[in-house]
């Protein structure tokens, strides 16, 4: 293993295990906050943290031009992340159990695959669709506790946002591919313009109380390890890696992971029914990105 390599693991397990610890942060979190004061105080910590690290690396100049040659653009990504998204994560992990939520959250990589078909005009492989059957058929086993022929949904209204987070996730960074400039200025720029729409939101809908000390304290760790550092972390795994899909793969770890911090933390019951539904999301997704799979779907095209 080379240095960068062993440099690119590091990185990519140190942002593996934190973003490990985030649904546990989500759920206790919203212990102390409704998801409007949440989404507010978390993105007031991360627009502060992510202003430090461009300060220190004398990029703050790149931003104001970033926005004035992008501001529609700037704004459209500001509004879906970090304001609708994360309102939509928060109120859907206020409904479900953790293990629930994040595990549906977790297919947003497979609605991306979808929502690039009409959005980005790419074909729709055979691996998609497979794989699109397998992940939804793990939600289903876990959304109805083990019973997925019941239809008998534990909260249909927290799966259907769980679900749609994964909607706006995505389309989140179909949209990103337009963005030309740097990963770190483009995602301060949409902290930055979002933070005005998520006060007012939070103004009208929500009373504004100074949170307790753990409230907040919960709050400003989701921000700093959802929304802000670890994002750079697993930038730079990805920078330094030589070979990016080994790196990539080992996000697959962290479900699982999180399902410990889950058990431990919240003392949530872990079910039977959501290791068998997340299996089957975790085999869904591996499918989906399977070279193997997706040379033989190649082949079977050009046959037809």
């Amino acid at each position: 293993m080379t240095k960068l390599d062993s440099n690119a693991y590091k990185f990519a397990l140190i942002s593996v295990f934190l973003w490990s610890t985030v649904a546990t942060a989500f759920k206790f979190s919203l212990k102390y906050l409704s998801p409007e004061l949440l989404v507010l105080y978390a993105s007031l910590t991360s627009l502060i943290i992510l202003f430090i690290i461009l300060f220190i690396q004398n990029k703050i100049n790149q931003v104001f031009k970033h926005i004035r040659d992008n501001l529609l653009l700037v704004l459209t990504l500001g509004i879906i992340n970090p304001f609708l998204y994360y309102l939509v994560l928060f109120k859907a992990y206020d409904l479900l159990p953790a293990q629930e939520a994040q595990a549906i959250n977790y297919t947003w990589a497979l609605m991306l695959a979808f929502l690039s078909v009409p959005f980005l005009k790419q074909k729709l492989r055979l691996a998609d669709i497979v794989a699109g059957i397998i992940c939804y058929f793990g939600v289903l086993i876990i959304a109805t506790k083990g019973e997925p022929f019941s239809l008998n949904f534990s909260n249909m209204d927290g799966v259907f946002l769980a679900l749609f987070s994964t909607v706006l996730w995505a389309i989140y960074w179909i949209f990103n591919t337009k963005v030309k400039a740097d990963p770190v200025v483009s995602l301060f720029a949409n902290f930055l313009v979002a933070t005005p729409f998520i006060l007012v939101y939070c103004l009208i809908n929500t009373d504004m109380v100074f949170p307790e000390t753990t409230g907040l304290l919960a709050a400003i760790y989701v921000g700093l390890f959802e929304m802000g550092i670890t994002f750079l972390f697993w930038l730079k795994a990805m920078q330094s890696a030589t070979n990016t899909s080994k790196i990539a793969n080992l996000i697959f770890i962290s479900p699982f992971i999180s399902l410990i911090f889950i058990y431990f933390i919240l003392g949530e019951e872990i079910y039977i029914s959501t290791l068998f539904g997340l299996g089957f999301i975790i085999l869904g997704l591996v499918l989906q990105s399977s070279k193997k799979f997706n040379k033989e779907n190649k082949k079977q095209e050009k046959v037809n």
